[in-house]
C-alpha cells in the first residue's frame, strides 16, 4: 500500500533476478560541473535523475551555463573556464552537498556575488572548515546564520597568491573534494594539507580519477597532502559515462545476501572507481556468495542460509555501510560498525536515527560517537539448497516486530532505502515519507518490488453464506498456508465491545478497542484477549453485529495492521468482503465467491441445524438479501468483484470442486522462484 505519507512493503520471502543501476550522484555531478569549469563542450551520459542532480544542474543555468538536456540521462554542458555569465546569482542547493560543498569553492574563488542556501537541514551540516581553507586563498565570504554553517554570502574573492592550505580530513571528505576541484581555477600551485585522519578516502579517489579525465592530475604524498600546479586547466574529455551507483547498489545485495538470489546488479563491478563496491567485501565476511565482472556483481545466500555477525572498520564505505546496520538484523550473533563518526553530519544525524528505527523493530542497539553495534536475532533453519536460488526461501526472522506507526526516514533516503530490508522480516516494514529516495534514486521502490517476491495472497471475497470461509480453510490447509477469515475479525470486535460497553455506533471508542484487542486463532479455535470463544461468533446477531461495525471507516483501519500481520511465510489464504480490493491488493490470486441468495439460505440452514441450533430458511433468506443490500451499498468498501478477480459461482458446486477450481487457478498464478 503506498501514500505520499508511507509505504507499505509486504513480508518479502525471496529476492533474485537482474536490476540496472541509476548513474552514481557522486560521479554525476563532478562531472557535471567539471565539464561547466572546462574549456569545451562535454556529453554526458547516462547522469542520475534525482533531487541532489537537478540542483546542480540549475544551479548551473542559473550561473549562465550553457546545458542541454538531449535525452532522458543525457546532457551537453559548454563549458566557462570558470568565468560565469552569471556573476550575481542567488542559488538554492536544498540538502544536497555534492552541490553546496563544491559550488561553494568554485564560486568563493570567482570575481562575483552569490549566495547560497538549502533546507534547514542543510543549515546544520558544517561548512567551517571549506569555508577557512577558501578564506586563506582570498575568498571572502561571510556566513549568513550560525556561524560554521550555511547559508553563505559569497563576495569578489582577492586572491592572496598562498601556496598552501589546510582543511581538516576527519568531518567530511567533500571539503578536500572540493577544494581540489576549485583549485584549477587559480594562476598558481596551491597544496592542500589534511589535518586528521582523511575520511571517506574512496570518494576522493573519484574525484582525483575525474579531474583527471579533464585533464588535470593532482600530485599527492599519500592521504596527507594534494597539490595542483599553475597552470592546470579542466579540458573537455568529449563523451562522459556515468557509472551506476555503487551505493545503491547495496541495497540489492543485500537483498540477494538475505532473500536468496541469485540477484544479478549492472552498472558496476570490478573496473568501478567508487569505493562502494567494496560492500561486497562486507557482505562476504558475512558469508554471501558474491561473483563479479568488469561492470556487474551477483549475490547469492550463504549455502546454509545464515548470515554471520561481523566487526567492521567502515571508513572506506560510509554510505554503504548503513545497509549493514540492517542487514546485522538477519545475522547471528553482534555486528559493530566503526569508524562511522561522519554519519552524525550528513543528512541527519545517521548513528542516532538508524540506532531509534533498530530498536523499533526489536533489535538491540548500542551507539557511541563513532560506531554503532547491533545484535541480530537468531534464524531459524534455512530451505536453501547448496545450490542456493531457485526454489529456495529463507525462513524470515521470527523476532522482528511491524514497528507500528512505521519506520522515520528523517528526509533521509538512506534511511529510507535501508529498511526496505526489514522487510524480510515476519511481518513486512512500513517505510515513512518514502518520497525522500527522490535524492539519489526515484524509482527504488519499484525496482525493489521487481526484484523481490513478497508472501504470497490467495484472496477470496464474497458475500455472507456464500461459502467463502470454508473454501478458503480447505485451501489453505492444502497447501500448508495460514488462513485468515477476516468476518471473525469484526464479529471478535463486536463481542468486545458488547464485554466491555461500548456501543456498536461509537466509531472512535470501536476504533481503540480494535487496536487494543488480542486475537489469535488456533485451527477452528478462537481466542479473544486470552478467552477462547466458541460458537458465539457463528450466530446470525454476531454476523449482523459485524456487518454494521464493518461499515464504519475508523473500525476498518484499525483491524487493517491485523488483518496484514496474518500474512506470513509460507502464504496466506484470506476470505473477506474487501481481501482483494483493499486489504492485499497484491494478492496472487483474486477470487470473487458467490451462489445465489436461496442457496446460500440453505447452506447456512443446514450449517446452523448440524450445530444443533434453531434456525428458520425464510428468516435467513431475508437476513441475508438485507446484509447483501448494506454491504453492497456501504461507502467504505462495499462488497464488489475486484478487477481482475475471477468470479466463481458456486451454486450448482459443492465444496469439493469449488476448492479444486481454486487450487488450480493458483497453481497457474502463484510466483515461481
Amino acid at each position: 500500500m503506498t501514500s505520499h505519507e508511507f509505504i507499505d512493503i509486504p513480508p518479502l520471502l525471496s529476492a533474485h533476478g537482474t536490476i540496472t543501476l541509476p548513474g552514481s550522484k557522486s560521479i554525476s555531478n563532478r562531472i557535471l560541473l567539471l565539464a561547466a569549469l572546462a574549456q569545451g563542450t562535454t556529453e554526458i551520459r547516462d547522469v542520475l535523475i534525482s533531487d541532489d542532480t537537478e540542483r546542480m544542474l540549475d544551479a548551473l543555468r542559473t550561473l549562465g551555463v550553457s546545458v542541454e538536456q538531449f535525452s532522458t540521462t543525457g546532457f551537453r554542458v559548454t563549458g566557462c573556464c570558470g568565468q560565469f555569465a552569471n556573476n550575481d546569482a542567488n542559488l538554492l542547493l536544498g540538502n544536497a552537498g555534492t552541490a553546496f560543498r563544491p559550488l561553494t569553492a568554485a564560486l568563493a574563488l570567482s570575481d562575483g556575488h552569490y549566495t547560497l542556501s538549502g533546507v534547514p537541514r542543510m543549515h546544520e551540516r558544517p561548512i567551517g572548515d571549506l569555508v577557512e581553507a577558501l578564506r586563506a586563498l582570498g575568498a571572502n565570504i561571510d556566513y549568513t546564520g550560525n556561524e560554521g554553517y550555511p547559508p553563505l554570502e559569497i563576495f569578489p574573492a582577492t586572491l592572496t597568491g598562498v601556496g598552501k592550505v589546510a582543511v581538516r580530513g576527519d568531518v567530511s571528505s567533500q571539503f578536500l573534494t572540493a577544494l581540489l576541484m576549485a583549485l584549477p581555477l587559480l594562476n598558481s600551485t596551491v597544496t592542500v594539507e589534511v589535518i586528521g585522519e582523511l575520511i571517506s578516502k574512496p570518494y576522493i579517489e573519484i574525484t582525483l580519477a575525474m579531474m583527471g579525465r579533464f585533464g588535470v592530475i593532482v600530485q599527492r604524498e599519500g592521504w596527507c597532502s594534494f597539490t595542483v600546479v599553475a597552470g592546470s586547466r579542466y579540458m573537455s574529455p568529449g563523451v562522459m559515462y556515468v557509472e551506476g551507483d555503487a551505493s545503491s547498489a547495496s541495497y540489492f545485495l543485500a537483498a540477494g545476501a538475505i532473500g536468496g538470489g541469485p540477484l544479478r546488479i549492472e552498472g558496476v563491478g570490478s573496473d568501478s572507481i567508487q569505493g562502494d563496491v567494496r560492500f561486497a567485501d562486507a557482505l562476504r565476511q558475512m558469508g554471501a556468495r558474491i561473483v563479479q565482472g568488469a561492470n556487474w556483481m551477483e549475490v547469492c545466500a550463504p549455502l546454509s542460509g545464515k548470515l554471520r555477525a561481523i566487526d567492521m572498520d567502515c571508513n572506506h564505505i560510509p554510505d554503504a555501510a548503513m545497509t549493514l546496520a540492517v542487514v546485522a538484523l538477519f545475522a547471528e550473533g553482534t555486528t559493530t560498525l566503526r569508524n562511522i563518526a561522519s554519519w552524525r553530519v550528513k543528512e541527519t544525524d545517521r548513528i542516532a536515527a538508524m540506532a531509534t528505527e533498530l530498536r523499533k523493530v526489536g533489535a538491540t542497539v548500542e551507539e557511541g560517537s563513532d560506531f554503532i553495534r547491533i545484535t541480530g536475532f537468531r534464524i531459524q533453519d534455512s530451505g536453501f539448497s547448496k545450490g542456493g536460488g531457485s526454489g529456495s526461501s529463507l525462513n524470515p526472522v521470527s523476532r522482528i516486530l511491524n514497528p507500528g506507526s512505521g519506520i522515520d526516514t528523517y528526509d533521509d533516503h538512506r534511511m529510507a532505502m535501508c529498511f526496505s530490508l526489514a522487510a524480510f522480516g515476519a511481518q513486512g516494514m512500513r517505510i515513512n515519507d518514502p518520497t525522500c529516495v527522490a535524492k539519489t534514486f526515484p524509482e527504488y521502490f519499484a525496482v525493489f518490488a521487481r526484484v523481490t517476491q513478497a508472501v504470497p495472497v490467495i484472496a477470496i471475497d464474497g458475500p455472507s453464506a456464500s461459502g467463502k470461509g470454508t473454501v478458503a480453510q480447505r485451501v489453505a490447509d492444502t497447501l500448508g498456508y495460514h488462513y485468515l477469515d477476516s468476518g471473525a475479525l469484526y464479529r471478535l470486535l463486536a463481542l468486545a465491545a458488547q464485554r466491555s460497553g461500548v456501543l456498536l455506533s461509537d466509531e472512535s471508542a470501536l476504533a481503540k478497542l480494535a487496536a487494543k484487542i488480542e486475537i489469535c486463532f488456533s485451527g477452528e479455535e478462537v481466542w479473544l484477549d486470552g478467552t477462547q470463544v466458541g460458537n458465539e461468533l457463528r450466530t446470525e446477531e454476531a454476523g449482523a453485529a459485524a456487518s454494521k461495525i464493518a461499515a464504519l471507516p475508523k473500525v476498518r483501519d484499525a483491524l487493517l495492521s491485523k488483518q496484514h500481520a496474518f500474512r506470513r511465510a509460507p502464504g496466506l489464504v484470506a476470505d473477506g468482503r474487501d481481501m482483494a480490493s483493499v486489504v492485499f491488493p497484491d494478492s496472487v490470486l483474486q477470487v470473487f465467491l458467490t451462489a445465489s441468495a436461496q442457496a446460500r439460505a440453505d447452506r447456512r440452514y443446514k450449517q446452523l441445524k448440524q450445530k444443533g441450533m434453531d434456525a428458520n430458511i425464510a428468516a435467513l433468506l431475508q437476513d441475508i438479501e438485507a446484509r447483501d443490500s448494506r454491504d453492497t451499498q456501504r461507502s467504505v468498501a462495499p462488497l464488489q468483484q475486484a478487477t481482475g478477480a475471477i468470479l466463481l459461482d458456486t451454486t450448482a458446486l459443492n465444496i469439493g470442486q469449488a476448492v479444486d477450481f481454486v487450487l488450480a487457478q493458483y497453481q497457474l498464478k502463484r510466483p515461481k522462484n
